[in-house]
């Protein structure tokens, strides 16, 4: 098992289907002693506003250096957060872990929200600015939100480490994800001062 610094909080962003039991990242809160989920939305759960918020409101309550762990949509609603306050925040984000992010700016599957909701909800354009800290864009090969070779294009834009993670589906209980061992390995780069 990893050991991380004690002052050290993960926050975790999930995606737009929030918090599901059998998500690695649901099992990586019960592994890390300091860390907390952004809380799923009651109202306008396609708000990307109000994901921003949330997400401001939980950075509130954290003393101490942060590592940003975000998955799918939550990559995007932490480049959202990064656009409009990442220079301004007062805790020192220590990096971001950005897995699987739902490729927002192309049409998703059937079942999904479409192009005209995202862009309503103010999901769209995704953020392209280089992040103010340093960032891991883990990426999978046969993810079904997103091609591969538009991850390479947004790791170039938002300078960050490409992590080729081979066909894992997109990281989720239907791709036969479950706890993520790999995911120490990563946020052990981004945990050290």
């Amino acid at each position: 098992m990893y050991r991380y610094p004690d002052d050290l909080t993960f926050v975790l962003v999930p995606g737009l289907r929030d918090h599901v039991e059998d998500h690695w990242q649901t099992h990586l809160q019960k592994e890390l002693p300091h860390s907390v989920t952004v809380p799923p939305l009651e109202h306008d759960k396609l708000s990307r506003a109000a994901r921003v918020h949330a997400l401001v409101e939980t950075l509130g309550g954290v003393d101490g250096p942060v590592v940003l762990v975000a998955h799918s949509a939550g990559v995007i609603t932490t480049l959202h957060w990064a656009a409009q306050f990442g220079q301004s925040f007062s805790k020192p984000i220590r990096g971001a872990l950005l897995a699987t992010p739902a490729d927002l700016d192309e049409p998703l599957p059937e079942g999904y929200p479409t192009q005209l909701q995202l862009q309503t909800n103010g999901w769209t354009p995704v953020p392209r600015a280089a992040l103010p800290f340093p960032t891991i864009l883990a990426a999978s090969r046969n993810d079904p939100l997103a091609r591969f070779e538009s991850m390479e294009r947004l790791a170039k834009d938002w300078g960050a480490r490409l992590a080729d993670l081979g066909e894992v589906g997109h990281l989720n209980p239907a791709a036969g994800y479950g706890r993520w061992d790999g995911v120490h390995a990563l946020l052990g780069e981004l945990a050290r001062p």
